[in-house]
């Protein structure tokens, strides 16, 4: 019996680990909404610590990377909460530049809230 619990042990290991790369690399949640002049991104980050998050912005592509230090556990089964989280995300639409360029970034129970002040670039056309 031993080395079934053995094998169902490194089985969930292997399990959690795939599940917690999927959501390092293609999560976390992300909403976004145009807002009075800003896109206004909200972004789940359960477990992180403010200090932990940094954020980029450069044109319209916002960088969000966020890392944990945990002590590995001996006696893990199964680990699938993110450590890390690296993406970089294209926002849709023009971002003004500049000093500016993110007017607030609110951290609160897990749930980052960053507002960008936006332009209104281009020109209107008339339709004949």
């Amino acid at each position: 019996m031993g080395i079934v619990r053995y094998m169902a042990g490194e089985m969930m290991k292997e399990i959690g680990n795939k599940s917690r790369e999927f959501y390092e690399f293609v999560l976390p949640p992300i909403d976004m909404c145009l807002e009075d002049g800003y896109l206004v991104v909200v972004i789940d980050l359960p477990g992180f610590d403010k200090k932990d998050i940094k954020l980029i912005l450069h044109k319209n592509i916002l960088s969000i990377r966020a890392e944990k230090h945990e002590p590995e556990k001996e006696n893990m089964v199964c680990k699938q909460r993110p450590s890390m989280v690296d993406k970089k995300i294209l926002l849709p639409a023009h971002i003004k530049e500049g000093e500016d360029a993110i007017s607030s970034a609110k951290f609160s129970q897990g749930v980052l809230t960053i507002r960008i002040p936006i332009s209104q670039k281009g020109k209107q056309i008339s339709i004949e």
